[in-house]
């Protein structure tokens, strides 16, 4: 427990939000692999390291663990990664909770999943402009003002000399220089420091984030690939929150320093599991905060899953008539009174978890 206790920081909460958010938006993947472009080349991929603090709460604190249990266990739809839609006079579809993350536990798609995903006719992916660089440069450009300062605003200005020093110096050792990203956002750079080493390397050498494996896979058997949004959407979804909360996740993320590599591990551990609905206990027990900006953390979740949730449902609606789609969207989106699976059966489909 005490290795768990260790973590626990107020400044590890903005931090989860802004990883949180790097797993709802599948643009955020591309815009950082277009920017390590700039950096330095990576000789090797270094080697992933974080613990599961799943794990170490389960053994040093078990009536914690069982509390968390019992919490995601109330959770609707919490468990599972591929569900089942049908709706009289349509063929049935599947729906799949994805990570954008390279790793190769998450890359290799559960049997059940291969299986539809193979038989599909139609493969759905957040947002199809990504699978262009050039289309997907095109649409950030018409509105730069979401992505970068456009007036004499830089990130310097709005940290102090330490918090600056200490941001320039998480940079260089992710091979980005900083005076390519002054202008950039800070919900941008907090995504690539909030990420492991061993992640970025990936990326930067072209690994690809499993949704675009799906999507690359799926055009190369000569199936049909949609999207549910548009860069521009996913974009003006993280430009919509204050800049105050974007400048605290920054800093805070560097704060925890390698500390994230045990975040990004657990996630990964309960994404293997298809334990979705544990994401948030695990969280709130072992890093406590929320209770300081309710109404920030309430914003974030409605603006960055709740809404989108609807508007996917609402653009997904015409694709599954058709029947014999597979839909692979993140696993954050799925869970929940207002997740994927519960909206869609309030659209009149019958959703079933399948093992």
């Amino acid at each position: 427990m005490k290795r768990v206790i260790a973590i626990a920081d107020r400044a590890a909460v903005v931090s989860l939000k802004l990883l949180v958010a790097l797993n709802v938006l599948f643009l955020l993947s591309f815009l950082i692999i277009a920017l390590l472009a700039t950096g330095k080349a990576h000789a090797e991929i270094p080697v992933c390291t974080g613990a599961d603090m799943l794990s170490a709460l389960q053994k040093d604190d078990p009536t914690a663990y069982r509390k968390i249990e019992t919490e995601a266990a109330a959770t609707p739809n919490g468990k599972g990664l591929l569900w089942k839609l049908e709706k009289p006079g349509q063929k049935p579809s599947f729906l799949f909770g994805t990570m954008h993350m390279t790793d190769p536990r998450v890359t290799t798609l559960p049997v059940a999943a291969q299986k539809a995903f193979d038989a599909a006719d139609t493969i759905v992916i957040e947002t199809t402009e990504v699978l262009d660089q050039q289309k997907m440069m095109t649409a950030i450009l018409k509105e730069p003002g979401l992505m970068m300062f456009t007036d004499n605003t830089t990130l310097s200005s709005l940290l102090s000399p330490d918090d600056a020093m200490a941001v320039n110096k998480a940079l260089d050792a992710r091979g980005i220089p900083p005076a390519t990203v002054a202008k950039m956002k800070p919900w941008m750079l907090s995504a690539m420091v909030a990420l492991p080493a061993c992640e970025l390397a990936r990326k930067a050498g072209g690994a690809p984030v499993l949704d675009i494996k799906l999507a690359e896979d799926a055009k190369a058997s000569g199936k049909a690939v949609e999207g549910l949004e548009t860069v521009a959407d996913q974009l003006r979804a993280m430009a919509s929150l204050p800049l105050a909360f974007h400048m605290k996740g920054l800093v805070d993320t560097l704060k925890l320093g390698d500390r994230m590599n045990d975040i990004n591990e657990t996630m990964i551990v309960l994404y293997q599991r298809g334990d979705t609905g544990m994401f948030w206990p695990l969280f709130r027990s072992v890093l406590p905060g929320d209770e300081d900006d309710p109404a920030g953390y309430a914003a974030f979740e409605e603006t960055m899953i709740t809404s989108r949730n609807k508007v996917m449902v609402d653009h997904a609606k015409p694709i599954l008539a058709r029947g014999n789609a597979f839909m692979a969207v993140g696993a954050l989106h799925l869970p929940g009174s207002e997740g994927l699976v519960e909206d869609f059966r309030k659209a009149g489909y019958i959703v079933t978890a399948i093992d």
